[in-house]
C-alpha cells in the first residue's frame, strides 16, 4: 500500500473541514453515479423504442440480479469496513490482507451466483408473476446478465477497495469508460446497426456484459500491478479462513439485509403486476413504475454518491476513534442530502408530463405517472436521510443494524402498505401512497436509531 498518499487523504478525512473534504470525496462519486443513471436511461430510452414489454424487460431482471449481487454486496460492504477502519489505525499492512482476502472471496462467490442465475432464471420470473408479453424478453435478459455476474463482482470489490483508502477518482475514471462504452454499443446491438447483429432485448444485456468485462480486468490490472492505493498479490489470494471467518460475522448481516430488501423488490414486481392488472393494465403499472426507478436513480445519485463518500469518512474516523467527528459528518451528509432530494422532486412534479413523454408517449403511461406525483414523489427526501444512517450502520461495520433497518422499511412498512392499500383504495394510486409512506416512516426510525449513538465502535480489535 502506497502510505504517502493514503496517509495524505487519511489526514485530510481525519482532520479537514468537514463539509470540504466530503465534497471532493463525493463529487466523483457523483459523477459516476450519474454516468450510471445515464446508462439507465439511455437503456429505457433505446427499449422505448422497441415497445412496451420491451422497456418493461430489464426492470423485471434486475430485482432478480440484485438479489443476489447484494449477497456479495455484503461481503464486500464487510471488507470495506475493515479496510478503511485498518487505514484510520494506520495498520496499512493489515488493510491490504483484507483487501486480498475480499477480493478472493467475491470472485469464487461470483461465479456460483453467476451459473445458478443462468439455470433458475425461468423459475424466478414465474414467481414474480412477469405477465405474458414481457416474460419472453425478460428470460433472455436476465440470463445474459447473470453470465456476466463474475465481472460485474469483481468490478464492485476494486470500487469498494479504493473508496474504503480514499480514492474515489480512479474507479470513477473506469466506469465511466466502461459506461460510455455501453452507451455506444447500446443501439449498435438491439438494432443491428452496421455489421452487429439485431438482438432487441438482449442486445441491451450484450452491451453491458461486455463493458462491465473490460472494467472488471482494467481494475484487476491496476490492483495486482501496484497502480493504486492497494497492491494485490497472488500470494495474498489464498484462502484465509480466519479472515474470511472475520468477514462473514460481519458480511452476513449486512448480506441478509441487503438481499432481503432486493427480494423485497422482487415481491414489490409481483404486487404492481398483480394490481395493476387487477385495477388496470399490468404493462401500464409496471413501466411507469420502470421509468419512475430511472428518474429517481437520477435524484439519488447526488444523494448516494455524497452517502458513500460520508462511509469513507466514517469508517476512517470510527477506525480512529474520533466518534464525535462521525456523528458531525453523518449529521451534514443528512442535511444535504434532504436539500438535494427536495430541489429533484420539486422539478420532478412540475416536469413529469415532458419527462415521461420523452421515454414513450404513452397516453396510459403518462396518465399513471399523475399518481407517482400526487402520492409518492413527496418522499424522496425522506429517503436520503435513510440511505445515510443506513450508510453510518455499514460503514462502522454495525450491518446488523442495518440489516434491520432494510428489512424494516420493505418489509414491516413498503410491501404490507403498498398492497393494503392498493387492495383497500381498488387502485394502483394506493400501492403509490404504501411505497411513499415507506420512506418517510422508515426515515424517521432510522434517525431515531442513529441519535441513540450505538453504532460509535470499532469492529477492529485492540490486539489486530
Amino acid at each position: 500500500m502506497k502510505n504517502g498518499k493514503v496517509e495524505e487523504m487519511r489526514d485530510r478525512i481525519i482532520n479537514g473541514p468537514i463539509v470540504k473534504t466530503l465534497i471532493v470525496l463525493a463529487y466523483p462519486l457523483i459523477v459516476n453515479q450519474l454516468v450510471q443513471v445515464l446508462y439507465n436511461l439511455t437503456d429505457t430510452f433505446w427499449l422505448g423504442k422497441l415497445g412496451r414489454a420491451e422497456l418493461a424487460a430489464p426492470g423485471t431482471a434486475w430485482p432478480l440480479v440484485w438479489f443476489f449481487m447484494a449477497i456479495g454486496m455484503g461481503f464486500a460492504t464487510a471488507g470495506f469496513a475493515f479496510v478503511s477502519q485498518y487505514v484510520g489505525a494506520r495498520q496499512y499492512e493489515k488493510a491490504n490482507k483484507a483487501a486480498g482476502a475480499l477480493y478472493s472471496l467475491m470472485m469464487l462467490f461470483a461465479i456460483g451466483v453467476g451459473v445458478f442465475g443462468v439455470i433458475s432464471a425461468p423459475y424466478l420470473l414465474d414467481f414474480m408473476n412477469v405477465s405474458g408479453t414481457v416474460y419472453p424478453y425478460a428470460l433472455s435478459y436476465t440470463r445474459v446478465i447473470f453470465a456476466g455476474i463474475p465481472f460485474a463482482f469483481t468490478l464492485f470489490a476494486f470500487n469498494f477497495l479504493l473508496r474504503a483508502i480514499g480514492d474515489t477518482k480512479t474507479p470513477v475514471k473506469i466506469n465511466i469508460a466502461t459506461v460510455l462504452l455501453n452507451l455506444v454499443l447500446d443501439p449498435f446491438f438491439i438494432f443491428g446497426w452496421g455489421p452487429f447483429p439485431q438482438l432487441g432485448v438482449v442486445g441491451a444485456a450484450v452491451a453491458t456484459m461486455l463493458s462491465n468485462s473490460l472494467g472488471s480486468l482494467v481494475g484487476g490490472y491496476l490492483l495486482f500491478t501496484g497502480r493504486v492505493g492497494i497492491h494485490l498479490t497472488v500470494e495474498g489470494l489464498k484462502p484465509d479462513w480466519k479472515f474470511y471467518g472475520r468477514i462473514f460475522r460481519v458480511g452476513v448481516p449486512s448480506s441478509v439485509g441487503s438481499s432481503s430488501t432486493a427480494l423485497g423488490f422482487v415481491i414489490l414486481t409481483r404486487i404492481i403486476f398483480t394490481l395493476g392488472g387487477r385495477f388496470g393494465d399490468a404493462d401500464v403499472a409496471f413501466a411507469t413504475y420502470s421509468i419512475t426507478n430511472r428518474l429517481t436513480n437520477f435524484m439519488f445519485a447526488f444523494s448516494d454518491g455524497i452517502s458513500m463518500a460520508m462511509g469513507t469518512m466514517v469508517g476512517q474516523t470510527v477506525g480512529a476513534k474520533l466518534y464525535g467527528r462521525a456523528k458531525a459528518i453523518a449529521e451534514k451528509t443528512m442535511a444535504i442530502n434532504f436539500t438535494i432530494l427536495g430541489i429533484g422532486t420539486l422539478i420532478f412534479i412540475l416536469f413529469r408530463v415532458e419527462i415521461f413523454r420523452f421515454f414513450i408517449n404513452d397516453p396510459a403511461i403518462i396518465a399513471e405517472s399523475a399518481k407517482v406525483v400526487k402520492y409518492f414523489s413527496a418522499s424522496l427526501p425522506f429517503f436520503g436521510i435513510f440511505s445515510a444512517v443506513n450508510n453510518v450502520f455499514q460503514s462502522s461495520g454495525h450491518t446488523k443494524k442495518s440489516m434491520v433497518l432494510g428489512i424494516f422499511r420493505l418489509w414491516g412498512l413498503r410491501l404490507p402498505l403498498s398492497y393494503g392499500l392498493g387492495v383497500l383504495a381498488k387502485d394502483t394510486a394506493g400501492m403509490w401512497l404504501g411505497m411513499g409512506l415507506s420512506n418517510v416512516l422508515g426515515a424517521i426510525v432510522a434517525l431515531a436509531w442513529f441519535l441513540t449513538g450505538s453504532w460509535m465502535s470499532r469492529i477492529i480489535e485492540e490486539r489486530d
